[in-house]
């Protein structure tokens, strides 16, 4: 576990969310997340018609648990071809009692991240990943690209 955020205010009273590096891809996955990097600097698309840019990201399908076929989809489209993923970590939140807003899992609901080599052939901009400065610290996913374990309140 490289982070962990206790009362998450995306999660309903008394959830947490972990972030975890590395091991084997859990189920239930919710959401798939596609990592291409370049130097300090990290692939990323405009999410959720908000424009707020984040990783290549897609609902994980129903009948697709581990979120594999979906992956796979993901990958082919970002990077034109299948390309082999490698499973890098995933924010998993931990919620005892689940809430009529809350539209995951419960108790537990996972959201992966997998690093692909090869170039995106999608429209996207590539986003520095510096800790102190990115824009992009504020993704629940930002500390599995840094070292550090650490806690956050």
């Amino acid at each position: 576990m490289v982070a962990e955020r206790v009362d998450a205010p995306w999660l309903p009273p008394g959830g947490r969310a972990l972030v975890v590096r590395g091991g084997r891809a859990p189920a239930p996955m919710c959401l798939v997340r596609l990592l291409l990097r370049r130097d300090d600097r990290v692939f990323c698309v405009p999410r959720d018609g908000a424009g707020k840019l984040d990783l290549p990201t897609r609902a994980v399908a129903v009948g697709d648990p581990g979120g594999a076929s979906t992956l796979a989809e993901l990958v082919a489209v970002v990077t034109g071809a299948p390309r082999e993923a490698h499973y890098v970590g995933a924010v998993r939140n931990v919620v005892d009692v689940g809430a009529s807003d809350y539209p995951w899992p419960a108790p537990l609901a996972n959201f992966g991240v997998w690093s692909v080599g090869g170039a995106p052939v999608v429209r996207g901009d590539w986003v520095g990943v510096d800790a102190a400065t990115s824009l992009l610290r504020d993704r629940h996913w930002f500390p599995l690209l840094h070292g550090s374990a650490s806690a956050t309140p």
